[in-house]
C-alpha cells in the first residue's frame, strides 16, 4: 500500500511544475506538534488562543479545588471543592476536544485541497490528450 502510494505521488510530481510541487509539499500529512502548531494559524487563531489561555487558567482552578478538597476538614467543604474540580476538570476536557476536532478539520481540509490538486492535474492532462 505504502509503495502505491509513493508511486502515485511520484507520477503527480511529475505532471506538476515547479510551483505546484512545492505546494504538492506543503499539503503533505503533518505530524502532531505540526497539527498543533497549525491552531494558531488562519482565521480562527484569535478563538483557539483564548481557549487555550481559558483552559490553562480552569486547570490551575481544578488544581487548586484538588488541593483544598484533599485539605479540607469538613465533609461539606470537601464535597464542595471536590465538585467543583470535577466540574474544572470536565470544562479542560471539552476545550481539549474542541482542539482536536479543530486538528481533524484542518487534516480534512488538508486531504480535501491534495484532492483539488490532483485532479485539476488529471483535467489537465486529460486535455492535452
Amino acid at each position: 500500500m505504502k509503495d502505491e502510494k509513493e508511486e502515485i505521488d511520484h507520477l503527480i510530481e511529475q505532471a506538476l511544475t515547479q510551483e505546484e510541487a512545492e505546494f504538492y509539499h506543503k499539503l503533505d500529512e503533518q505530524n502532531l506538534i505540526e497539527k498543533f502548531g497549525g491552531l494558531f494559524q488562519g482565521k480562527m487563531k484569535w478563538i483557539n488562543v483564548m481557549s487555550m489561555v481559558f483552559q490553562f487558567i480552569i486547570f490551575g482552578i481544578a488544581v487548586y479545588c484538588g488541593y483544598r478538597a484533599l485539605y479540607a476538614i469538613d465533609t461539606t467543604q470537601m464535597l464542595q471543592f471536590g465538585i467543583g474540580a470535577f466540574l474544572a476538570m470536565m470544562a479542560v476536557s471539552f476545550l481539549k476536544m474542541y482542539h482536536f476536532m479543530e486538528m481533524n478539520k484542518n487534516a480534512v481540509i488538508r486531504e480535501i485541497k491534495r484532492l483539488e490538486l490532483q485532479v485539476s492535474v488529471l483535467s489537465k492532462s486529460l486535455k492535452k490528450d
